[in-house]
């Protein structure tokens, strides 16, 4: 990876200037949707309930187009992003697509000047992250990226008592997702009309697998499997909170245990290398121990757990059966990070995960797919 590359990926980004706009304060915002499947689906419902107004929405399967349009009914229907973008009169749009098309798409929103909330993981590679960033940069546009965690209260809270040294010099940090769900995927014949040229966009042209549709995460030409999915969520707040940028190496292990017909791992280990610090990554779909995210940085001076359920920290020396030092329950909503963009699209302020920080959170995640499939440890240039 080039010096540049690495500037762009490894170092969070400084807040740039955004010109105001015609938004007044009370007026409401207006969005649209591409991709209306279940996250679509749901982010619709909290926009809604933000006060915003839906105008159009865009799937290439149409039972997920007419769920969106259950939710509203108003808005127009469309099958092809590009059609939607011209015609549509929305303030943002709301992408919520298999990982492959966040860079198309983005790139598409960008050149119709919209403001763009994106689901995670930012990029489908590490090439693919350095151009979005530079879209981004060359735009007016305010882009946030779905890590929720960013605009989580218990977590803003949990990271200043970090900064404040509660925990010490923090030596290694480890993130799990545990969840039993694995099991073969489904390539039963799907029910309803599928645009499955449109679904393949840029990636390898075949004939069509519905579990390719269904499941596409689990396949290499679509997403990078749950190592970037959950991996960018965790590893973003494992460098957040230790002030870290994208790892200098990585390196990885996994297997498809139970998930059969999947390219990704459903059980998987990684290790990041930072200049003072090490991470590890490890997600298991066939076992519910614990079961959830959980974040434990362990530090000299006392070690924070962090989870849906909030924060605890431990004090150091721990000891068998000691009660916390301090302890705060509450959940990570999203509703808080949709209203942190709706406000940074009125302010034009730039909101809590910029894709600078989204590069960031998902290069060791990329780094690590390519250290397991390519069978030996990958080290940023």
């Amino acid at each position: 990876m080039n010096s540049q590359r690495r500037d762009l990926i490894g170092a969070l980004a400084a807040p740039l200037f955004v010109p105001q706009t015609a938004f007044g304060q009370n007026s409401k915002i207006t969005y649209a949707v591409i991709a209306t499947g279940g996250r679509g689906r749901y982010l619709m419902t909290k926009f809604k309930q933000l006060g915003c107004v839906c105008t159009d929405i865009c799937d290439i399967y149409e039972p997920n187009l007419q769920k969106g349009a259950e939710i509203e009914p108003e808005a127009k229907k469309w099958v092809d992003y590009h059609e939607m973008l011209q015609g549509c009169k929305a303030d943002c749009i709301v992408i919520a697509s298999p990982d492959h098309h966040h860079a198309p798409m983005l790139f598409a929103a960008l050149d119709a000047k919209k403001d763009v909330y994106l689901e995670k993981p930012l990029s489908h590679s590490l090439e693919q992250s350095e151009r979005m960033i530079k879209a981004v940069r060359d735009s007016k546009q305010i882009v946030q990226v779905g890590m929720q965690r960013r605009s989580a209260p218990a977590l803003i809270e949990a990271k200043r008592l970090v900064d404040d040294g509660m925990l010490g010099f923090v030596s290694i940090v480890k993130a799990q997702w545990n969840w039993n769900i694995s099991a073969d995927l489904d390539n039963s014949t799907l029910p309803g009309k599928l645009d499955w040229p449109r679904f393949l966009g840029t990636a390898k042209q075949r004939e069509l697998e519905p579990m390719r549709f269904r499941r596409w995460r689990y396949f290499f030409d679509y997403a990078g499997g749950n190592m970037t999915d959950q991996g960018t969520h965790l590893m973003d707040v494992v460098q957040w909170f230790t002030k870290n940028a994208a790892p200098t190496a990585a390196q990885a292990s996994g297997y498809v245990a139970k998930m059969r017909g999947s390219e990704h791992p459903d059980v998987f280990s990684a290790v990041f290398e930072y200049p003072k610090m090490l991470a590890t990554w490890t997600l298991d779909y066939c076992n519910a121990y614990q079961n959830g995210w959980s974040i434990f940085l362990q530090g000299d001076k006392g070690t924070m757990i962090l989870d849906d359920a909030g924060y605890t920290v431990y004090a150091e020396p721990w000891k068998k059966g000691a009660a916390p030092k301090m302890e705060k329950a509450s959940p990570v909503p999203v509703e808080a990070h949709i209203q942190n963009f709706l406000d940074c699209m009125k302010s034009r302020q730039q909101p809590n995960a910029t894709v600078d920080i989204a590069a960031a959170a998902v290069a060791g995640p990329h780094m690590a797919n390519k250290a397991m499939f390519d069978g030996r440890k990958f080290v940023r240039a």
